[in-house]
């Protein structure tokens, strides 16, 4: 029996959201999750999408699903369109009210999510009553042209279409080291002097963005002691007394027990970059977060880039 294809004029943007979400996600389940809608209801949608089409959009493969070449055709179209109504909805809400409300969601790197902006998240949320903020923390590059994320908070400047970006600053790296890992193995006074030293650091091939390769401008092949892929692990290893680690100055808190070390020295810097689509950076709820972040870290660069403290010896 031949299917009767649906002519192109019944396509709707429902069925592209949908596509967008299976092409980005590479899953079923996860597009279902993301629109919360049932597994069932994506499954029909997509075969509804196929039939107006005239032919398949992903190939079903154990690793998941695989776009097809009409797919990879359809995509920058879809984004188009996508681009499009995000804005019409926020020009329109804009229009009816300028109060920042809605759902925000901002990527960001785990240590500076978890040991620095969340921490600051709670006078702009009090500001903004009807704020929602989704803090998601990443290795990976996020792409904010693809919706990934609303606002990108970044060590380098992403590439992309469609992204409005700025600098936000700068902040420093500083080495520190447990006093028992100091006393045991001296103190270094010099930086040739740190390719005798143990080293606490990410796992090479794991990393997935060079801006985090900042250890290899202080020391080449570093004896490294233990390795992750997380700030926070170097961070409770390097403690414990386990080797040196580069942080930067906003993770370290006063309760780690760490010590800075060759604070004179020892200095890395990186900038900040703010990234947002620029069919977003006029809404009043992105707006909103992304001149709150400006003002902080503008505020806080002298601490952010300053030398550690020396830690008082008991």
């Amino acid at each position: 029996m031949t299917t009767k294809k649906v002519p192109l004029a019944d396509l709707d943007w429902d069925g592209l959201r949908l596509f967008l979400q299976i092409q980005r996600t590479g899953s079923l389940s996860q597009a279902a999750r993301n629109l919360r809608i049932d597994h069932s209801t994506v499954s029909r949608r997509l075969a509804q999408l196929e039939l107006c089409l005239g032919g398949a959009l992903f190939e079903r493969r154990p690793t998941g699903l695989k776009p097809t070449e009409l797919a990879h055709l359809m995509t920058p179209q879809a984004e188009a369109m996508e681009a499009a109504m995000l804005a019409l909805q926020e020009q329109l809400g804009a229009g009816a009210d300028r109060t920042p409300t809605g759902n925000v969601r901002i990527a960001m790197m785990e240590g500076i999510g978890t040991t620095f902006v969340a921490r600051h998240l709670a006078p702009l949320l009090e500001r903004h009553a009807g704020l929602h903020i989704e803090l998601v923390t990443s290795a990976t590059v996020v792409n904010v042209s693809r919706r990934e994320a609303d606002i990108f908070v970044s060590f380098f400047r992403p590439e992309g279409q469609g992204l409005a970006c700025e600098a936000m600053g700068h902040f420093a790296l500083y080495l520190y080291a447990a006093p028992a890992y100091l006393a045991a193995h001296g103190t270094p006074t010099r930086l040739d002097e740190l390719v005798s030293h143990q080293f606490v650091s990410y796992v090479d091939d794991l990393i997935q963005l060079d801006a985090v390769r900042w250890l290899d401008e202080l020391v080449q092949k570093p004896q490294m002691r233990m390795q992750s892929n997380s700030m926070l692990a170097q961070m409770s290893a390097a403690a414990s007394g386990l080797g040196l680690v580069l942080l930067p100055k906003f993770s370290v808190v006063q309760e780690s027990g760490l010590v800075p070390v060759l604070t004179d020295a020892a200095r890395v810097s990186r900038t900040l970059w703010l990234s947002v689509h620029h069919d977003l950076q006029y809404s009043s709820r992105i707006r909103a977060v992304t001149s709150y972040l400006q003002q902080l870290f503008t505020t806080q660069q002298e601490w952010l880039n300053s030398p550690p403290a020396p830690t008082p010896r008991a």
